[in-house]
């Protein structure tokens, strides 16, 4: 397995282009399923979820060719089968959204329970009772979801909690169903209404996306279109917090500031300069660091995926502050790392509270998931000496060239094998 080896401390400074949106690009590469035309999608980071999501896509009958720096993706005619197996998918949580299309297109589907980062229970309830209220019948046995219709019937379903890969699965399955759906207490993340712009450009009648009532008129098929992804808002955010932690002054290219506007509030409080341009964003640590609380909440609330990060910033600003976790039960397992750094901090539930400014020091660390790997590398920036961070798998599922991007701006970051 390979590691980072940061020597710090560091400053980073410089001007940075965030890839495009895994959690974009999943749903849009899964979205290819709905039709017997070819989708051409651009800007899709070159991170493991996405090449674990093609080989899936080809494995149901998909060809997949690279085009310069588009990928044309054609679905079958009928799927070569409509098993999405466990060997496939147990890395990647984000391969049940493969659910609703099969089973919307093709009237059948057999899909493992996902995988992923042990952040908490995921559960997929609302996918499941969403696609029953459109009518499939829906079992699940041996770790597996089985779910079979004649033709999805719209219907009005209400999520019982906003749910992303929720609203994304059932926006999918209702663009082919017979009549009109709406889905209520939807999610309302930027990478919804990036999915709903690509179903609009293959034919799907879609109304409401980014808000909490999404309506769609059922169409008989859905054709090409070609595609751009968003850029990553979390992946461009970490490196925002780093130019934060590390006293730096970094401009994100190709950035949409409403996207970043939760954490952009947060750092400029925090004694940040922030400057937002149409498509760039500058942070700057112009002053001492002070701290500021946050509480973690679905779009437009604070990102739960900028969380850890955040906690690696507000061990080295003045004062008290929290951080209270809303969305996953489980996603402080970085705390205790940050704590062998150095790190004053107590975790009791779903809160922690941070005493800083505290110095850190170089340590061995392990990566537990995909943002806390982003966030020790984070802590190993400002820290004084080497810090190796173990399992970086976990970063790679998620962060395209991270050590490339972090000495462009300045930073010594080497990947080594174990």
């Amino acid at each position: 397995m390979d590691c980072f080896e940061i020597t710090g401390p560091n400053r980073l400074a410089g001007r940075i282009r965030a890839a495009g949106a895994k959690n974009a690009a999943l749903p849009a590469l899964a979205a290819t399923l709905l039709t017997e035309g070819s989708v051409e999608l651009s800007g899709l980071p070159l991170v493991r979820d996405i090449r674990t999501m093609t080989r899936l896509l080809e494995h149901l009958g998909t060809r997949v060719e690279t085009v310069g720096g588009t990928l044309r993706l054609t679905p079958s005619g009928a799927p070569v089968t409509d098993n999405a197996e466990y060997d496939l998918v147990k890395t990647m949580r984000a391969s049940i959204l493969v659910l609703g299309p099969l089973v919307t297109r093709f009237g059948h589907a057999r899909v493992s329970l996902p995988g992923g980062c042990a952040i908490g229970v995921r559960p997929i309830d609302q996918h499941l009772a969403g696609l029953e209220a459109l009518g499939a019948e829906v079992t699940l046995e041996h770790g597996y979801v089985t779910a079979r219709t004649d033709r999805l019937v719209g219907n009005r379903f209400r999520f019982a909690g906003q749910s992303v890969t929720g609203t994304e699965n059932l926006l999918m399955a209702a663009c082919l169903a017979r009549g009109t759906t709406v889905l209520e207490n939807c999610a309302c993340e930027p990478e919804v209404v990036d999915l709903a712009r690509l179903l609009v450009a293959m034919g799907a009648q879609i109304d409401g996306a980014g808000q909490g009532r999404i309506e769609i008129q059922g169409v008989d098929h859905l054709g090409s279109a070609k595609h751009r992804v968003i850029s990553d808002r979390i992946e461009g955010g970490t490196f925002l917090i780093g130019a934060a932690i590390t006293g730096g002054d970094v401009v994100l290219e190709h950035a949409c500031a409403a996207d970043l506007a939760p954490l952009l509030e947060v750092l400029e409080s925090a004694g940040c300069t922030v400057e937002t341009r149409s498509d760039t964003v500058r942070v700057a640590a112009t002053e001492p660091l002070r701290s500021r609380s946050i509480e973690t909440a679905p779009h437009p609330g604070f990102p739960t995926d900028l969380q850890a990060q955040y906690m690696a910033l507000m061990s080295q600003a003045e004062g008290r502050s929290s951080v209270h976790e809303t969305v996953f039960e489980n996603r402080f397992q970085h705390a205790p790392e940050l704590v062998r750094m150095g790190a004053a901090i107590q975790v009791d539930g779903g809160y922690a509270w941070i005493e800083g400014p505290t110095p850190l020091s170089g340590a061995h660390v392990m990566a537990t998931d995909l943002r806390a790997s982003a966030c020790l590398v984070l802590a190993g920036l400002v820290a004084d000496g080497v810090t190796t961070v173990h399992r970086i798998y976990h970063l790679d599922r998620g962060y395209e060239g991270m050590e490339e991007k972090l000495r462009s701006l300045g930073a010594r970051v080497e990947r080594t094998s174990e």
